[in-house]
């Protein structure tokens, strides 16, 4: 660093904040110092600066699967916010959802060494009927019921079903069925009890409820069997990839969306306006939920203190 410093002209703490990714470095002696570290093939020695200052400027995450809309988005702004603190991540899949795979997940991101931990908990264990988790380490759990114990952030997910519900009504309909995700899922879980609720309280008829894998293959199958019961005119679909197969179950059965069954989806991917007709959608804010989990793990990371509750990020039709 020495060396660098020399070569740049300027301090070896300048050369410290430009390896950092410090903000408050002006442009050309930012340039200064990136010249020097390229012509003395100088790399910023991670291992030394943790030493120096007790921490890795890394964030574990643990996740169960990357092939949910949830998952990916929300890995990619956890990814983005750490980046924007200075941080990188580490990513451990985990085969199963079991206490077992957490663990040993906790155990591997130990011997990796990470200041904190994000766990993106989208399922029930099969093997606990609770969460546990190590101790005495920055943890931030997205998307569960373990709030009463640790930290969660999760978005409004019974508030985005009251707003496809309520909307559904407010089109006129008499009830609004429901295709809810996986019952292992805490998001679908919580969508599904949402609508029964807010029908009960509307003093609606609550129809059977149908399940989906979150595929929109899922969505075409009990779409076609849906078609085909006359009272069903509104339907919310618990998310928009099964939405999506739900449409062209009802093209295939000759109803037309939305004059003979209007849809509402959930997520509001970015291709949604694209689907024929074009879908309604309760929109997610998978960024601010990423921002929350890092500013809530560096925050335990900074002070030691790791007070349980759950942050809900709303919801928008």
């Amino acid at each position: 660093m020495a060396d660098v410093a020399r070569l740049a002209g300027v301090s070896a703490q300048t050369v410290s904040r430009v390896s950092t990714g410090h903000p408050g470095v002006v442009g050309s002696t930012r340039e200064q110092v990136l010249d020097a570290m390229r012509t003395l093939g100088y790399r910023p020695n991670s291992a030394a600066r943790a030493l120096k200052y007790g921490e890795f400027r890394t964030i574990g995450v643990i996740l169960f699967t990357l092939s949910t809309t949830g998952n990916s988005r929300t890995l990619e702004a956890i990814a983005t916010h750490a980046a924007d603190e200075g941080y990188v991540i580490t990513l451990i899949p985990v085969a199963a959802p079991t206490q077992d795979g957490v663990h040993g997940a906790f155990t591997r991101l130990g011997e990796l060494a990470v200041d904190g931990v994000i766990v993106i908990m989208e399922v029930h264990l099969l093997d606990s009927a609770t969460l546990v988790l190590p101790p005495d380490v920055p943890v931030v759990v997205v998307d569960s019921d373990a709030g009463d114990r640790y930290s969660v952030v999760d978005t409004h997910q019974a508030d985005g079903a009251r707003q496809a519900v309520h909307h559904l009504l407010d089109l006129g309909h008499r009830t609004v069925w429901h295709l809810a995700g996986p019952a292992e899922s805490y998001a679908g879980e919580r969508r599904a009890l949402a609508w029964r609720a807010a029908l009960e309280e509307a003093g609606r008829p609550v129809p059977e409820l149908r399940r989906g894998d979150w595929s929109a293959d899922a969505g075409y199958r009990v779409g076609l069997d849906l078609a085909d019961e006359p009272g069903c005119t509104a339907l919310f679909v618990a998310n928009d990839q099964m939405a999506l197969g739900v449409l062209r179950a009802m093209y295939a059965k000759g109803r037309v969306v939305p004059r003979d069954v209007s849809v509402v989806g959930f997520d509001d991917i970015a291709e949604a306006g694209a689907f024929i007709p074009p879908l309604t959608t309760v929109h997610q804010d998978f960024a601010e939920v990423g921002r929350r989990c890092v500013e809530a793990v560096l925050r335990q990371v900074r002070t030691g203190s790791a007070p349980a509750g759950t942050t809900l990020v709303p919801t928008r039709l």
